[in-house]
């Protein structure tokens, strides 16, 4: 019912430059006033006690990690000049005519709306009031399940043995899939779906695979990964991999560090056996496991590396795009004692690297890329950490910088891109 409010736009331009500009128009409003001593002294007051607010706010967040990372300077910018505007309008609630005091109101709320709009667009991340609120809207397709479809030739890439059909679409589809959880009994938010356009053919190839987890607080949108794959489908045969948007976190307010834990759940047993078990009843889905890729954005990219390091039987492909080197970085005594427990050497183990370094897992064919915005230092730095700690393991493993990009949409489209196209003849989607 009300789902065409969940899918409202944020990031269109139809909504928010008519709350940019109204909020223009009442800055302008709410200034113009017979300027007396009082009167600007309390202008000035108010807007530099908004500023000085959005200031103390961002200083407290960078030094207690509040959101897990150094906060851009953009966002400080949107923040002081938000809440300035909001101490302007706060001010005008006094001393002034009904009407006056009936605009002032409004544009507290006007102004805190385009504040909000404005950070979300500058992330680009939450494209509809859905993803904003951490809500994924139901819209499930049919996916076939059974024997699968075809067996790949070993010997001859996919690109060389497909033909598509004349009837084949030209681009892919997204939808929605329950996935539920059958062994770990983990309450996890719908996944998101991408099915390229080989994989909606009467009689499709077998597929590789992209187990792909976002970031915290995060939604299960394949958008993001769509709008890399369509482009690159439709320049190889309509050939992409299936692509499963799958929740790590549960509760979009919680980091359950990858781990299985009592107090969020067994996360690490849905993703590494519910989600496998239910991958592996899709009949277009390759089952040969070479041609799996486990990939993660932020707070995903933590936990596909650890289930990359753990699991290269299941994910002998890693896409890390701004991952943390390894989950609960910006929070370690939390989650050493909300994850383990207490027991630091648990939390220790779990580390990716740590389980690298441990020579207890054997890695024949694994590869990975770690990628991050050129424009985002710490993530750089643990990106190359993570290739550095891979390769030392025996991986095949890089890490990329992408030009220009933060640690925002950029720097996930510009990830995903650069991995798939590094990905495409691994994959036998492409010529080398």
């Amino acid at each position: 019912m009300y789902d065409w409010i969940l899918s409202i736009g944020l990031l269109d331009p139809v909504l928010l430059w008519p709350f940019y500009l109204l909020s223009a128009a009442l800055v302008v409003y709410l200034l113009a006033r017979r300027p007396t001593l009082r009167r600007v002294l309390l202008t000035l007051v108010g807007m530099l006690a908004g500023a000085a607010l959005a200031l103390v706010f961002v200083i407290i967040a960078n030094a207690t990690s509040m959101f897990g990372r150094t906060l851009e300077w953009q966002t400080t910018v949107w923040g002081v000049c938000g809440l300035a505007a909001v101490g302007l309008a706060v001010v005008n609630l006094w001393g002034g005519r009904w009407w006056r005091t009936v605009i002032a109101a409004i544009s507290i709320v006007v102004f805190l709306l385009t504040l909000t709009l404005g950070v979300n667009a500058f992330y680009g991340l939450n494209r509809n009031v859905a993803a904003f609120f951490g809500i994924t809207v139901s819209n499930p397709i049919p996916l076939p399940t059974g024997t699968p479809t075809a067996t790949n030739d070993p010997d001859v890439p996919l690109y060389e043995s497909w033909e598509p059909p004349a009837d084949m679409p030209a681009t892919g589809r997204q939808s929605t899939t329950p996935i539920p959880g059958t062994k770990s009994g983990f309450a996890a938010r719908e996944a998101g779906v991408y099915l390229p356009p080989a994989a909606l053919t009467a009689n499709p190839p077998a597929l590789p695979l992209v187990i792909l987890m976002m970031g915290q607080p995060g939604t299960t949108d394949p958008s993001y990964i769509a709008n890399v794959l369509d482009p690159l489908a439709a320049a190889n045969k309509g050939l992409a991999p299936v692509v499963l948007v799958v929740d790590q976190l549960g509760d979009p307010q919680v980091d359950p560090a990858c781990a299985n834990s009592t107090r969020f759940g067994n996360v690490e047993t849905y993703i590494t056996e519910d989600v496998v078990d239910y991958a592996n009843t899709l009949s277009f889905v390759d089952r040969d496991h070479s041609s799996w890729i486990i990939a993660g954005y932020s707070n995903g990219g933590a936990c596909a590396f650890k289930y990359a390091a753990e699991h290269p039987d299941i994910w002998p492909n890693l896409l890390s795009i701004s991952g943390e080197l390894y989950a609960g970085s910006e929070h370690p005594q939390q989650t050493t004692n909300d994850v383990f427990g207490g027991d630091s050497a648990a939390f220790e183990a779990s580390k990716p690297t740590s389980i690298l370094a441990s020579g207890t897992v054997a890695y024949p064919s694994s590869w990975a890329l770690f990628t991050a915005g050129e424009n985002d230092p710490d993530y750089v730095a643990q990106a190359q950490q993570g290739a550095a700690a891979a390769k030392a393991a025996g991986w095949d493993a890089e890490s990329y910088v992408v030009p220009g990009a933060g640690h925002v949409v950029d720097a996930l489209e510009g990830g995903l891109a650069e991995g798939f196209k590094r990905l495409y003849p691994r994959l036998g989607l492409a010529p080398s």
